[in-house]
């Protein structure tokens, strides 16, 4: 999990002035950070870890509540990005809420190129908390909110 996180944030680590120590530290302790964020607020999420040829390739990570499917969070290494693998992730997810009459929500970046994955399988931007928006779709024919 630590080298997933390590690998999705490497392009935005190239911006900093940090030797490879500094880097992975400073990496560590951001990974500590969010695993802690999430055990609190997300006490119940599935925690799956996303496999190809018996090889590690990512992370999805879903809770499902009363009134809706949250994406905590979802993560493919930089080599499955574009392969097609995070639409079929995402595909399933959002049979399950459809099965379970529930939206499916995920908090997204505003820069984060997956937001256009998210529009185009139908996920509108239905409020904005700082650099983040959450994002909701809803299941065909429910009245789900």
């Amino acid at each position: 999990m630590r080298r997933l996180y390590h690998s999705t944030r490497a392009e935005e680590m190239q911006h900093y002035p940090f030797d490879e120590a500094q880097k992975i530290e400073f990496l560590d302790q951001q990974f500590s950070a969010q695993f802690e964020h999430y055990r609190i607020h997300y006490p119940t999420c599935e925690r799956n870890i996303i496999e190809r040829d018996g090889l590690p390739i990512g992370r999805l990570w879903i809770d499902e509540w009363k009134d809706q499917i949250r994406l905590v969070d979802i993560a493919l290494i930089p080599e499955s990005r574009g392969s097609g693998a995070g639409t079929q992730l995402l595909h399933d997810v959002l049979a399950r809420g459809a099965a379970a009459a529930k939206p499916v929500t995920i908090h997204v970046e505003a820069f984060n190129p997956a937001l256009r994955l998210y529009q185009r399988l139908g996920f509108q931007h239905v409020d904005t908390n700082g650099v983040y928006y959450l994002m909701r779709w809803t299941p065909p024919d429910s009245v789900a909110q």
